[in-house]
């Protein structure tokens, strides 16, 4: 008679089991750091608190406030929308620079170096050295711009309230715009040369061989692009807090501001905490509508 196998004596019961115990630490990270400060966070904002009181039920008070009556909030929303709009700006920039340096362009390995320097700085070297760039009194653009008779007066970019947020867009997409370049030529030296070929002998121009060729296959990296973009526009904290704090009168007031501001500014940590929900929320619709537009299953493995 046959002995009879325990349940850890199967294969697939130990695989699973292995595979759990790999996973545990992570996944118990991921919910003491992630999940559980996820969910207090949406409590808290339905509750008025503070560290000197107890904790008090107030429902949809503080979104009520936030649609209704703060203008911040209505100010910093639009300028995050703002700041993600340009990401596909940068990501444009970024796919004509990785066209150029993937091609037979002499010098091509230089001209991608240069360009990449600008990611690995430092957030708050980059803020520094920008704001003095942007100065009004001593900045290399207004010299320049005088030195070249464009302008007479000096031009205050980041006490403009028009100019401010613009001037800060400029500075994160020449700093981002490097990484970019790096995951599109990647993806670029990854399509099939055969395929180029094939189009020419079929006689297809440069400009079908780009849209039917090019655009096509590059699409899991033009996702991971897009996914980052809205992840730094979520989280560009530092760079707009070195060179303008918010200002001019909230014109570079994001929503990751407004809540360092409304949290440990004000001590308003339940009014911080609603406006962190709508933050995520908004990350969280646009995240979906990225991945429909990208067609619904990128980043998925492929399985033969």
């Amino acid at each position: 008679m046959a002995e009879k196998v325990g349940w850890y004596g199967r294969k697939r019961t130990r695989e699973l089991a292995l595979i759990v115990c790999f996973l545990l630490p992570s996944l118990a990270i991921f919910l003491l750091y992630r999940m559980i400060p996820l969910g207090w966070n949406v409590v808290l904002s339905f509750q008025s608190w503070s560290p000197m009181r107890p904790a008090r039920w107030v429902g949809f008070e503080h979104y009520e406030e936030m649609f209704l009556w703060d203008d911040v909030f209505w100010q910093a929303f639009w300028n995050t929308l703002i700041w993600i709009g340009a990401a596909p700006v940068a990501i444009v920039l970024a796919l004509g620079i990785a066209l150029l340096v993937n091609s037979d362009l002499k010098g091509a390995s230089v001209y991608r170096t240069i360009v990449f320097l600008s990611y690995p700085l430092m957030t708050v070297a980059v803020g520094i050295i920008w704001r003095w760039m942007y100065d009004e009194r001593g900045g290399f653009f207004n010299w320049v711009l005088r030195s070249t008779g464009v302008i007479e007066q000096p031009l205050g970019f980041l006490a403009s309230f028009d100019m401010a947020l613009p001037a800060v867009i400029v500075t994160d997409i020449w700093q981002v715009i490097g990484f970019y370049m790096i995951v599109l030529l990647t993806g670029l030296q990854s399509i099939p040369q055969h395929l180029y070929e094939a189009a020419r002998i079929d006689g297809a121009p440069a400009r079908a061989r780009f849209f039917r060729i090019t655009l096509p296959m590059l699409r899991p990296s033009l996702f991971l692009c897009a996914v980052i973009g809205l992840l730094n526009s979520f989280t560009s904290f530092d760079l707009v807090y070195i060179m303008t704090n918010g200002g001019p009168g909230h014109a570079t007031e994001l929503l990751i501001t407004y809540i360092y501001k409304a949290g440990f500014g004000q001590t308003k940590f339940d009014y911080a905490a609603a406006i962190t929900v709508v933050q995520f929320s908004l990350l969280l619709v646009l995240t979906v509508l990225a991945n429909w537009a990208a067609g619904g299953n990128a980043g998925a493995v492929e399985r033969d």
